[in-house]
């Protein structure tokens, strides 16, 4: 593994891990105290830059945006049901 791909895989790391924490908070009180808006746009965002990375073969980059797409979907998903309720 080459330099850069070292330092994009730490850099991966360091930012799915900071969901970590809130996606592991959202589950267990099941409230989301995220900005609506701002979950659907990341979201969006990151399930497009996912298919985008998938298609240039960016491996880094997809586990990126998968995990973030994945995290923040489960945030969207216990914001929806709270809105049901």
């Amino acid at each position: 593994m080459e330099g850069g791909a070292i330092i994009g895989l730490i850099g991966m790391l360091l930012l799915v891990s900071s969901w970590v924490p809130q996606t592991w908070e959202t589950i267990k009180t099941r409230k989301c105290p995220l900005n609506m808006q701002f979950i659907l746009i990341y979201v969006t965002a990151s399930t497009l830059l996912t298919i985008y990375s998938y298609l240039i073969g960016d491996w880094i980059f997809f586990a990126l945006n998968f995990l973030a797409a994945f995290q923040s979907a489960i945030n969207l998903t216990v914001k929806l049901m709270e809105k049901k309720r």
